[in-house]
């Protein structure tokens, strides 16, 4: 129930809608949108697990970095803090000396405990013992008293007396002088907790950290080492190193806990703290490292929509083809029901359409031949009519009754009535003799000449009749009795003898490949009502001989559409009848109308 409800709910639908706008609409809806919700959905399932599995790696790199820095840091904050709690070296500094013999054998242990131990680790450019033993000198190498001179950016005796104001033992910061330095410093105390000197290591930066800062994360983000105070000790960028981290580009990320910080331009934080108090900070640029991903994807995407662009046009394409093969059909269709019944359809395929397209030539066929025979049934019949019109009138009974009326009259010596008996005479040899319906131009001006001079001896210069005819038409061939009735229309209809200055104008001349033959005359004319009525045909009025329909149907059945017969009129002016045939050398055959 519920499936018949929904098939009627989708037929009603689209039942406005052409074949193709359906099968577009249902492809539409079945396969390309699924398949365009399908491929958006699964493309951003992969942003967001490669965005995860990013997140995880990054993380794992962070803590790797985070082990690295730690061990490193503990390896230099090893040699300071051991230098600084030396017992030995404490005992030493502290003492008061009375000869030098003492002096250069405190100098010798500091060189031979940790001169050399300094040269294990790598990036120590200067290794020195700040002590402010009077009696202890300063030897150049490792023991050193505070005085005036310059040390990382800063006069030895500020750099002491800043260190011994810390209260941190052990403090490591980036030389004054030079960013890519760092300074390691650690108070050297007694047991008492009494500073008596301090440790200097000045390292390379480079040599520390640039295995965790030479560009990390292919360049996709930046390293940071965060000490306790929040300055930057170590950082990818150089121009951040040195700086509080307030007064860097990394203060509108730094979160005050461990953990990822997202931000909304698809940048991510992530922070790793070591047991120093230090803080690894990796910021890093999802939008560069998922390039890759979204290039993928883009791929992925472009073959999609290739895939479904090449299947949108091969529907188009079969489409296109069934369409305009039904559309085929419905104009043979069309002609069919305007009278052409030799339509064909080619018929190359062997489907559903295909046997569609046999039938309708098998129909077609039978139809042309039930419509011929029937139209030839109807010629046969309207010839019959015609020649049965003919034969109303016996012409031997006419020609026998004109030559014994002829012979009186010469008898008499009356020319004029010789003159009219000659005219009939002439006007019955051409309008009954020979049963064929077709003539030459020259009998046909004839038979309207000999008409014209009947009506001339009736109505004795009243008329004037002018002629234009092209004398190599003349062996052309047209149909009998189509101008006579016309120009008989001029006297019966036109009243043209009731008009001054009348006049029939007769002009027959080739155009191309028609011969047009006009009536012209300045008789009453036609009203439009009238007018309108013969040109559609529907005008009913009566009178003797052969009507304006007579002649337009006998011009289609030998003619067809290339016999017209036009009438203009003014009226109380003038009339104009046309007639345009083709030029026909040869007898025109019977037809049958087209149209």
């Amino acid at each position: 129930m519920i499936k018949q409800s929904i098939e009627k709910a989708i037929i009603r639908m689209t039942r406005s809608m052409n074949l193709r706008g359906k099968i577009v609409l249902f492809y539409g809806l079945i396969v390309f949108l699924p398949t365009v919700l399908l491929a958006a959905g699964a493309g951003y399932l992969m942003l967001q697990t490669v965005r995860a599995n990013y997140i995880l790696t990054i993380r794992e790199a962070v803590r790797q970095s985070a082990q690295s820095i730690e061990f490193r840091k503990q390896s230099y904050d090893l040699l300071a803090t051991r230098t600084a709690t030396d017992g030995e070296l404490i005992s030493r500094i502290t003492r008061d000396y009375t000869d030098i013999t003492e002096q250069l054998g405190t100098v010798n242990y500091v060189d031979r405990s940790f001169l050399f131990t300094s040269k294990y680790l790598p990036g120590i450019e200067n290794f020195r013992i700040y002590h402010t033993n009077d009696t202890l000198v300063q030897d150049g190498g490792l023991l050193w008293k505070p005085e005036g001179r310059m040390l990382s950016g800063q006069r030895e005796q500020d750099w002491y007396a800043e260190r011994l104001s810390s209260p941190d033992n052990l403090v490591w910061t980036n030389a004054k002088d030079d960013r890519n330095k760092l300074v390691v410093s650690h108070k050297i105390l007694d047991s008492n907790g009494e500073v008596h000197g301090l440790v200097y290591l000045l390292l390379d930066y480079k040599s520390v950290f640039a295995e965790s800062f030479d560009h990390p994360f292919d360049g996709a983000g930046e390293m940071y080492i965060v000490d306790g105070s929040e300055r930057i000790i170590a950082s990818s960028e150089p121009s951040e190193i040195a700086t509080s981290l307030s007064s860097s580009s990394l203060s509108e990320y730094w979160g005050s806990a461990d953990g990822t910080t997202r931000t909304n331009n698809g940048t991510v934080l992530i922070t790793q703290e070591i047991k120093s108090g230090w803080r690894v900070g990796a910021l890093v640029h999802l939008d560069r490292l998922e390039e890759q991903s979204r290039r993928i994807l883009y791929y992925i995407a472009a073959g999609i929509a290739f895939f479904l662009l090449l299947s949108i046009f091969l529907i188009m394409v079969v489409l296109k083809n069934i369409i305009w093969r039904i559309r085929k059909l419905g104009n043979r269709m069309t002609d069919i029901s305007e009278g052409y019944f030799e339509v064909k359809v080619k018929n190359r395929d062997k489907d559903e359409l295909g046997e569609l397209e046999v039938l309708f030539n098998s129909m077609s066929g039978r139809l042309g031949k039930l419509v011929e025979e029937h139209t030839e049934a109807l010629l046969k019949e309207r010839e019959q009519s015609f020649r049965a019109l003919q034969a109303q009138i016996n012409p031997h009974f006419i020609y026998n009754s004109l030559s014994l009326i002829r012979w009186r009259a010469l008898d008499l010596q009356d020319e004029l009535q010789v003159r009219t008996i000659d005219a009939l005479t002439t006007f019955y040899r051409l309008a009954l003799g020979n049963q064929v319906n077709v003539t030459r131009l020259r009998d046909e001006l004839e038979h309207v000449k000999a008409y014209i001079d009947i009506q001339q001896l009736r109505y004795p210069g009243q008329v004037s009749v002018e002629w234009e005819v092209e004398p190599e038409i003349l062996n052309l061939y047209t149909i009998k009795l189509i101008l006579q009735p016309i120009v008989e229309n001029c006297y019966l209809h036109g009243v043209i003898t009731a008009r001054e200055h009348a006049f029939i104008q007769i002009t027959a001349e080739r155009r191309g490949d028609e011969v047009r033959i006009q009536v012209f005359d300045n008789g009453k004319g036609i009203g439009r009502e009238k007018l309108e009525e013969i040109r559609a045909g529907t005008y009913s009025g009566s009178r003797n001989g052969f009507g304006m329909n007579n002649i337009r149907d006998r011009l289609a059945l030998y003619f067809g559409t290339q016999g017209r017969l036009e009438i203009d009129s003014a009226e109380d002016e003038w009339t104009a009848v046309t007639i345009h045939i083709p030029v026909c050398i040869e007898r025109p055959e019977l037809k049958r109308k087209e149209g």
